[in-house]
């Protein structure tokens, strides 16, 4: 058995260190500059996703507590890869257009698809 809320207090934190990033946006942004990030606005969309994806793992883990194992693995996957995806997103806009990128993001989105359906039909 996966424990999910455990893994989605793990994304919570995840996506709240993530706001010092957003915030350095507007602090410091030659500091992201340096850094290579030429697109701030990518890291608030990963922010927002962690936290969204935190939630909604510990909401699935709360309430199918008996999930199968290979649902929660899935829905882990999905759950971090989706907004991981935002990040070389934040350095080169042109990666989305990336036979690797497209391959990754539709694989991750299926990820999450598939296994909240699993979950709610095992519920």
């Amino acid at each position: 058995m996966v424990d999910l809320v455990f893994v989605g207090l793990i994304e919570l934190a995840a996506g709240a260190l993530l706001g010092w990033a957003v915030s350095a946006q507007h602090v410091m942004p030659d500091v992201l500059k340096e850094l290579g990030i030429r697109h701030p606005r990518r890291i608030l969309q990963a922010h927002i996703d962690y936290i969204i994806m935190g939630v909604i793992l510990i909401a699935v883990g709360l309430a199918v507590p008996a999930l199968s194992t290979w649902v929660g693995v899935v829905l882990i996957i999905g759950t971090i890869v989706n907004p991981a995806l935002f990040f070389p997103l934040a350095f080169r806009a042109a990666v989305e257009k990336t036979w690797t990128y497209r391959v990754i993001s539709v694989a991750s989105f299926a990820c999450v698809s598939v296994s909240l359906v699993a979950a709610a039909l095992q519920y």
